[in-house]
């Protein structure tokens, strides 16, 4: 596995806040390196957010059968822009399934106003020759 500075949630700065078995949230502070040329917050990098939070829960949910977690599709919706403090993530399982888990992200700035709504599916496939380790959190 690569290092986590080398990862784009290294990258991003991804802090994760909190994980139970439904819900994990995470966050990422907004700096020039993740805006784009308007001075807002670019939806790429709330989309890596939500795409690396439901994929590192659902990688801990399913380690354990000796599967591995990527992502598989995404949908979105940009209500409002961020342009500074912090992107913040609460994503909810929906779906548990064999081969695919399905999540609802939810974006917030940092006074809890809703500006994205995103649906992550997470595929689970099986890991090859023991390659299903715990994710490192950023």
């Amino acid at each position: 596995m690569l290092p986590l500075e080398h990862t784009l949630d290294g990258t991003l700065g991804i802090e994760i806040l909190g994980r139970d078995e439904e819900t994990i949230k995470g966050r990422f502070a907004v700096e020039d390196r993740v805006r784009q040329p308007y001075g807002i917050v670019h939806g790429g990098a709330i989309l890596a957010l939500a795409e690396s939070i439901t994929s590192m829960a659902t990688a801990l949910g399913v380690m354990a059968d000796g599967n591995l977690a990527m992502g598989q599709e995404v949908s979105a919706s940009f209500m409002r822009p961020i342009s500074d403090g912090h992107v913040n993530a609460t994503a909810r399982v929906r779906r548990r399934g064999r081969s695919a888990w399905v999540w609802e992200v939810e974006i917030t700035n940092d006074e809890g106003r809703l500006c994205s709504l995103i649906r992550n599916t997470i595929a689970v496939r099986p890991a090859p020759g023991g390659l299903a380790k715990p994710p490192q959190q950023p």
